[in-house]
């Protein structure tokens, strides 16, 4: 079950990943990692699945609100009881910013 689970996961994963650039191109994104302004995207989603082992990555945002150094991760997921959450970390360090059940 837990390969079946991480094959869901990285298909899923797969699947959305254009989702994340959906404000950004994959080549401003990569250029933000390549700077050293935001961790790659893998790694951002490790410190997501960390908190909600088993879950499923349904959307995936880069933001940046706040000015142009600062950058938000942006997740939405579901776990394996079917709750939603969002999650958003700070997308250079990964530290969590909001991990809410979407209600």
């Amino acid at each position: 079950m837990k390969t079946l689970t991480a094959l869901f996961t990285a298909a899923a994963l797969t699947l959305t990943a254009g989702l994340a650039q959906a404000d950004m191109s994959k080549s401003q994104i990569d250029q933000l990692v390549k700077d050293g302004k935001i961790k790659p995207l893998e790694s951002l989603d490790e410190i997501v699945m960390k908190l909600h082992p088993g879950a499923t990555i349904t959307d995936r945002d880069v933001d940046n609100h706040f000015n142009k150094d600062d950058y938000e991760y942006e997740v939405e997921l579901r776990d394996a009881q079917g709750q939603e959450w969002d999650v958003d970390l700070n997308a250079k360090t990964g530290e969590v910013l909001k991990n809410d059940k979407d209600d």
